[in-house]
């Protein structure tokens, strides 16, 4: 019997363009990256010159800061290209797929016969540790730190977001090993949040766990809301936390003694001609999935992730690190001449300057969407609407003020340990003032994480 936990705020945003149920697997992809910019507080230091040949599971880069965590090649193949940006910081690490498929050979892995300090090096040493984050400051953990409790995410709350009945069905004892490696790791409570919406008996009967069914609306999906809800994180505190669709990843690998960078993901999206589930590698390159997939007369954004919080790529590009979904909207690049006079009706708004206004908080109705931001950036003002859609015992609007102001004893008395630049996505959508608050956010807890060394 799980326990559960409602939460009042929030915001469901329906959008157009829903994944069909069905998995397709995609092309091998020529390419895939490594990017060493969606691990925060990762400076790379590369193992591995350009035409270097790889196996699957071959360190590629370590961390300067934490020197035993690993990132791990996801296909066999060669060293393409190198890229770096301003600073010569290291962006991505484009690796060519020779298609044979070899495997780093990484011993046994009998998890009973393992001590819990093998079990760390084994997740180590072929990139597994990397799975893993840690609140605050959404980083890797360090191997030699204990979490407080560790959450395992069991559903996602945004648009379009991957259906975790229908990824995990029939995975059951992939699924119920991977929580026992986790259980190995520490001692501490593992709690598994799933929704009124988790139907799958795979996902349900999962052993060794305590669920937690969160109800609500979005961003209850979020870790930092439902770490609030269970237990907050202090000051000094940390949690660790992985995604169920990772926790699938680990249970393969102690199975099958090989790293199996395989994953299910959503191709949604309003633009595309037939959103579908697919199976890729980790990193791959979207060209070859979107191929033809698309509606070719219109200015489109590739965004890997969703439409809140995801990052912004060429069709080209690669998929993120941590993404299970890519999304295709029509580019918000035009102008509106007195857009504001117009009475709006299809438009997005959740205030009632807009008659749709009246219907958002309650309709199901999916809705079109592009990325016009609908105005330009202005002053700040207090409108109260921030609580309305944060459903966490802070004061958003003081917060983002004092990160603004990088007011360091401010941003600890009003909560920065607790909250992650997501939790604010919606706050962002909602804001009359176009602020990038993600942005302001995200900086407020670098900031933070230097100042303490983390």
């Amino acid at each position: 019997m799980s326990r559960e936990i409602r939460i009042s705020k929030g915001l469901d945003i329906h959008l157009l363009g829903e994944a069909n149920k069905e998995i397709k697997d995609s092309l091998a992809p020529k390419s895939v990256a490594l990017k060493p910019l969606d691990y925060i507080g990762i400076t790379p230091k590369l193992l591995i010159d350009v035409g270097d040949k790889v196996e699957i599971g071959t360190p590629v880069f370590y961390s300067k800061e934490k020197p035993n965590i690993k990132f791990v090649s996801p296909i066999s193949g060669e060293i393409q290209e190198v890229k770096r940006g301003a600073k010569r910081v290291i962006q991505e690490i484009i690796i060519k797929n020779d298609n044979q498929n070899t495997y780093k050979d990484f011993g046994s892995l009998s998890l009973a016969s393992l001590s819990k300090e093998e079990l760390k090096n084994k997740m180590l040493e072929s990139g597994l540790w990397t799975l893993l984050r840690q609140r605050p400051y959404d980083v890797i953990p360090k191997e030699d730190t204990l979490p407080k409790y560790i959450i395992v995410k069991g559903f996602d709350s945004a648009p379009l977001a991957v259906d975790y009945n229908f990824a995990l069905k029939r995975e059951k004892a992939f699924l119920q090993l991977g929580i026992d490696v986790l259980k190995k790791l520490t001692d501490k409570t593992i709690y598994l949040s799933i929704n009124p919406q988790t139907t799958c008996e795979d996902i349900l009967s999962l052993q060794n766990v305590e669920k937690i069914c969160f109800k609500g609306k979005h961003p209850y999906g979020n870790v930092s809301i439902q770490a609030e809800k269970i237990s907050p994180i202090n000051k000094g505190e940390r949690i660790w936390y992985i995604n169920l669709l990772d926790v699938l990843t680990l249970g393969k690998f102690f199975t099958e003694g090989k790293y199996d960078a395989s994953k299910i993901i959503a191709l949604t999206g309003e633009e595309l001609k037939f959103p579908s589930y697919y199976r890729v590698i980790r990193g791959t390159a979207i060209e070859d999935i979107i191929k033809d997939n698309v509606n070719t007369n219109k200015h489109l954004r590739y965004i890997s992730g969703n439409v809140l919080t995801g990052t912004r790529i060429e069709k080209e590009g690669y998929l993120g690190a941590f993404d299970n979904q890519i999304t295709v909207i029509e580019e918000g690049d035009y102008k509106e001449g007195l857009g504001w006079m117009m009475p709006g009706l299809n438009k997005f708004s959740v205030s009632h300057t807009f008659p749709r206004g009246f219907f958002a908080r309650c309709s199901k109705k999916p809705f079109s969407i592009d990325s016009n931001l609908h105005g330009s950036q202005r002053a700040y003002v207090f409108t109260g609407e921030f609580e309305k859609v944060l459903p966490m015992d802070i004061y958003p609007m003081h917060l983002i003020k004092a990160c603004l102001s990088k007011d360091i004893d401010r941003m600890e008395e009003l909560g920065i340990y607790e909250v992650d630049a997501e939790d604010f996505a919606l706050c962002e959508v909602i804001d009359v003032s176009k602020t990038e608050i993600q942005t302001i956010i995200r900086n407020g807890l670098e900031l933070m994480r230097k100042e303490l060394g983390e």
